[in-house]
């Protein structure tokens, strides 16, 4: 979207293009009226009084005709100057006006912390951007194609311009601060590097990688990343399993985790539902009783699940347990407990 500088210039420049059309068009008319020129032998002489070239005239002119020769220089000079004046000015403030956006938006993200940078805004990176938008989790999108960027930047959404395989560029997105690394780039090998990099430059967190062939997942995950999803894979077994058990896919799919009013599924850490002092188990919580949620997995302190965990499950330090209930059991489940969803 334009700011209204920029509208302004726009306005203006339109401004000093009909002023130096009726210029030309005045001077062509003049000359051929008080000399009578030929229609080419006008144009040429308007072109080089006002341009002020100083090329020779096509036939000497009468008294009449170099007073109109001198209103047309003088006009001119006022006309041209000003359109040249306006047209590097809006060329000027234009580069100006990019570069503190730039910088608007390099200390915005300079002040996040423990958000997700995703590499690539394609198909893949778009949705990722968008459940993160429905979760309302902090990103950096980079990207190398400045049409994109100028299409679908906003308050929200916060890009790098440049090439992600640049350390210098995955840097200026904030990798060193980051909690996840999304790399959803087209090219196996370009997200084989990213990861790579990424890795190198954050030990610690999370590195997701999108890959389009089999082959390649080894490679990725040698070269640092957590998980890596084979977008063709999961959509062809998805349209698979519609056919082997269609009620049973259907019923998963109605399931909900994003948006604050729909959502079906919640995970929580357990210091958020217990004093450590009373509850020691899943069933000491009875989640049932309080909120109406069942709890229907277990996370433990080293990232290990457990699907339908027994009521005698211990909890632990740093671990989370996985609940479902309807939208309203899942909002009293937040409120009673005071949970942010995210």
């Amino acid at each position: 979207m334009n700011s209204p500088f920029v509208k302004l210039y726009k306005s203006k420049i339109s401004t000093a293009i009909i002023l130096l059309m009726l210029l030309l068009f005045t001077g062509v008319i003049g000359f051929k009226m008080l000399s009578d020129f030929s229609w080419v032998d006008a144009f040429y002489m308007t072109v080089i009084t006002i341009t002020t070239v100083g090329y020779g005239e096509v036939q000497p002119l009468d008294h009449d005709a170099k007073i109109f020769t001198i209103f047309l220089i003088l006009t001119s000079v006022i006309i041209v100057g000003y359109a040249l004046k306006i047209i590097t000015e809006y060329i000027i403030s234009k580069n100006v006006i990019s570069e503190l956006k730039h910088k608007k938006m390099q200390k915005k993200i300079d002040a996040l912390s423990n958000h997700i940078v995703i590499c690539g805004y394609g198909r893949n990176g778009k949705q990722a951007a968008k459940k993160l938008l429905t979760h309302n989790r902090s990103f950096v999108v980079v990207e190398s194609n400045k049409d994109v960027i100028e299409k679908y930047q906003n308050e929200n959404t916060h890009f790098v311009f440049g090439n992600a395989n640049d350390d210098e560029v995955l840097v200026a997105a904030g990798i060193k601060r980051a909690e996840c690394l999304i790399s959803a780039l087209p090219n196996d090998s370009d997200n084989v590097f990213v990861v790579l990099s990424a890795r190198q430059m954050n030990q610690h967190m999370r590195i997701i990688s999108r890959a389009s062939h089999e082959t390649t997942y080894s490679k990725l995950k040698f070269a640092g990343a957590n998980n890596v999803i084979l977008p063709d894979n999961i959509g062809g077994d998805h349209m698979a399993s519609l056919v082997v058990v269609p009620d049973l896919l259907e019923f998963i799919d109605n399931l909900s985790i994003i948006g604050n009013k729909s959502i079906n599924i919640e995970e929580v850490a357990v210091e958020k539902l217990y004093d450590t002092s009373n509850v020691k188990t899943i069933q000491d919580l009875d989640l049932r009783k309080k909120t109406g949620c069942n709890v229907i997995g277990y996370k433990d302190e080293t990232g290990h699940y457990t699907i339908n965990p027994e009521a005698n499950q211990k909890l632990v330090p740093n671990s989370k347990v996985i609940v479902l209930g309807r939208p309203e059991q899942i909002q009293n489940l937040n409120s009673t407990y005071n949970i942010d969803i995210k």
